[in-house]
């Protein structure tokens, strides 16, 4: 079995930016062997949208975020959505622990299609997605690579992303 390397985050980012208080803090990994990229968290009371049952938007934001670093770390060029769907199995508990492993299906120079699915500890899918993302041109995802947080819980990945990303040719 692979290690997981945990992934670099912004300061500000709503699912795993830490001095956003309003944000989720979550830490995603991934394993540099197979490229998934995993993130468990436990929905709480304040992520709810009918009473007792976590809100759609919020698992479909977690998927984002899943799926966007899985195209990313796929290319070693970040990447933004292009288009996403997502089908709910059944209503996500508040305290409920999840799993959620998002993973490149297929990657062209300019679309990435990847998915995702959110679990339980029985392996019950709660939902899952698929998701196109679209390859950010070099500079941009240089200038994005600067906004990543330096802390040594994210440096062997970012130095793997760094190290991957292609800085020699334009778009």
């Amino acid at each position: 079995m692979s290690t997981r390397l945990e992934l670099p985050h912004t300061v500000g980012c709503l699912v795993c930016g830490r001095n956003n208080n309003y944000g989720l803090r979550l830490s995603l990994f991934v394993d540099p062997a197979t490229g998934i990229v995993s993130v468990d968290f436990s929905p709480k009371p304040i992520h709810i949208g009918f009473e007792g049952i976590v809100h759609g938007g919020l698992l479909a934001t977690i998927f984002d975020e899943a799926m966007v670093w899985a195209a990313t770390w796929a290319n070693k060029r970040f990447c933004v959505c292009g288009e996403f769907s997502v089908r709910f199995r059944r209503a996500a508990q508040v305290g409920e622990p999840l799993h959620l492993e998002a993973r490149v299906e297929f990657s062209r120079p300019k679309l990435v299609q990847t998915m995702a699915k959110i679990l339980t500890p029985q392996n019950s899918v709660v939902a899952a997605a698929e998701g196109k993302y679209v390859p950010m041109s070099i500079a941009d995802s240089e200038n994005m690579m600067r906004t990543l947080v330096e802390e040594p819980a994210t440096h062997p990945a970012a130095a793997l992303l760094t190290r991957g990303m292609p800085m020699d040719k334009d778009d």
